[in-house]
């Protein structure tokens, strides 16, 4: 997992379709050719970490992929591990949170991210009832997979929590905290969303863990996070027209991480 006693930036990749999903086009060697032509770009301009994820496998399965899938993204994985040498992470949607820990350790990932950790909600695949602390950081140790690092959402976008609308988001932080997760993300209502400042800095200040802004950062809004966040996962604002599902602009990219650069100037 990245050391967050700096700022970190987490580029992430999205890997195309993967072979049996209803938008599968193109062959794995593409997809694999194409995660780890990206990779590679934003190892070159200065991103700190990568975050592969199979965002394009859209209607997404709730809490478990087929094993096609667990392959496909092993095998982008692991080509992306072989390519760059930054910390890299993975999720596997939707909340196939143990098939990600799967992938991490077969293919030498540093952390994934997983949905639903604690509490229960409602997400676009349907009721997620049970909270996944338990059996999943039960089978990181029964597959000697402790090395890989658990960054959970809280309260995450995509989703309800009106289940949970009596839990305060710093409860709800210090819980994930509390049944072990390594580190924090909190986003705003959908892909792309920005979440609120304010949301940040309440969990920021609950928990002892880092926490991450994991949807809607931009160059332009990076500031205004910066002073809360320990890490920020990036993905749409560093597509072409800013849309999550096209492939990474390296003028993007590269404007994003001058922002970051001056930060950490000015803070230094």
């Amino acid at each position: 997992m990245p050391d967050f006693s700096e700022k970190r930036i987490i580029a992430m990749i999205h890997v195309g379709a993967l072979p049996g999903t209803p938008r599968a086009k193109a062959p794995l060697s593409d997809l694999i050719q194409s995660a780890v032509a990206e990779a590679k770009l934003c190892a070159r301009l200065g991103v700190d970490a990568l975050l592969i994820e199979n965002m394009h496998d859209l209607p997404y399965l709730r809490g478990a992929v087929g094993p096609e899938i667990v392959a496909a993204m092993t095998a982008v994985t692991a080509a992306v591990r072989s390519a760059v040498p930054l910390p890299l992470g993975v999720q596997v949607l939707a909340a196939a949170n143990r098939e990600a820990l799967a992938v991490a350790l077969a293919a030498g990932a540093d952390f994934i991210r997983a949905e639903n950790f604690s509490f229960a909600h409602v997400a676009d695949e349907g009721l997620m009832p049970e909270a996944a602390a338990g059996p999943l950081l039960r089978y990181r140790r029964m597959i000697g997979a402790e090395g890989v690092r658990v960054l959970a959402d809280v309260r995450k976008k995509h989703a309800s929590h009106a289940i949970t609308a009596d839990v305060t988001l710093a409860e709800a932080a210090k819980a994930a905290e509390w049944m072990g997760a390594d580190g924090l993300i909190i986003t705003g209502a959908a892909t792309g969303r920005a979440a609120d400042p304010a949301d940040v800095c309440t969990a920021a200040d609950a928990v002892r863990v880092p926490v991450l802004v994991g949807s809607g950062v931009t160059a332009e809004n990076l500031d205004v996070f910066w002073p809360h966040a320990a890490g920020f996962i990036v993905g749409s604002s560093l597509k072409h027209g800013g849309a999550w599902d096209a492939g990474i602009d390296e003028r993007r990219l590269g404007a994003f991480m001058a922002a970051a650069t001056a930060l950490r100037g000015s803070t230094g």
